[in-house]
């Protein structure tokens, strides 16, 4: 995983990183000294997201971005070019979950498409924009990208009267395998990142449901629950006392990484 995450020197672009992972991977990169590009269509949060990464040596930037737009992405890819004048990565952590507790064939067309449209519009937008200056540059003789989604373990064991979430992060899933292929010869790697479970208030209760132990975790990939404790050496993680996920306990799609 620390390949993806090498960037010191580079220039970084973090959509949605105002908040939660994307904001823990932004600091981590800032941290080492990469620049970082913050991308939010909340100006307050972006502002904070950049102060709370000044220590850091690396610089940083905000720009205003909706992700689902891609006028509005391409704005914000201009302006980063004008400032820093490359883009080596790009941290998409654009996303929404939820969305009420109905079923599927309950479901309306607009909740569907607006899960589709915050999950994997602005993955494809951000990406498309990254990877376009990336293969440029390539064709320059300047072979290096790299693109990183973050998507769930839902896309990978589903999840109940949540499909619709769990779809769009397995087409997410689907799209960075995709990428890996078709960007490897101009030096570009695409990943998707799935968080690992930890032992924590959350997940206690689930472990006190005999139907999820029973139906739900012989279809979850992993060996063990995460402790803390393995993870204090890693630098990019997001956690609290009522967390389920552990960002930095974490295998990669199709990039060639993976962590446990």
């Amino acid at each position: 995983m620390s390949g993806i995450f090498d960037l010191s020197g580079r220039v970084a672009v973090i959509t949605g990183g105002n908040g939660g992972i994307g904001l823990g991977i932004a600091q981590a990169l800032a941290a080492q000294g990469c620049n970082v590009s913050i991308w939010g269509r909340n100006a307050e949060k972006n502002a904070n997201a950049a102060a709370s990464m000044k220590a850091g040596p690396g610089k940083v930037a905000t720009q205003f971005c909706d992700v689902s737009d891609s006028a509005s992405v391409n704005s914000a890819m201009k302006a980063t070019l004008d400032i820093f004048g490359r883009v080596d990565g790009c941290f998409a952590n654009a996303g929404i979950g939820g969305g009420g507790r109905r079923s599927f064939i309950e479901r309306t067309e607009e909740e569907w498409r607006t899960m589709f449209a915050t999950n994997l519009d602005g993955v494809f937008h951000a990406f498309q924009a990254a990877a376009r200056h990336m293969t440029d540059r390539a064709e320059a003789g300047d072979k290096f990208g790299r693109l990183v989604a973050t998507s769930s373990l839902a896309s990978l064991f589903g999840t109940a009267r949540n499909e619709h979430y769990a779809g769009t992060k397995a087409a997410l899933n689907a799209l960075c395998r995709a990428l890996g292929v078709e960007l490897a010869r101009h030096g570009v790697t695409a990943n998707a990142i799935l968080p690992g479970w930890i032992k924590s208030d959350m997940t206690a209760g689930l472990m006190a449901n005999d139907k999820f132990v029973a139906n739900v975790m012989p279809r979850i990939p992993m060996r063990r629950f995460g402790e803390a404790s393995d993870f204090g050496g890693i630098a990019v993680y997001l956690m609290s006392k009522a967390s389920s996920y552990h960002t930095a306990d974490c295998f990669v799609i199709d990039g060639g990484y993976t962590a446990f």
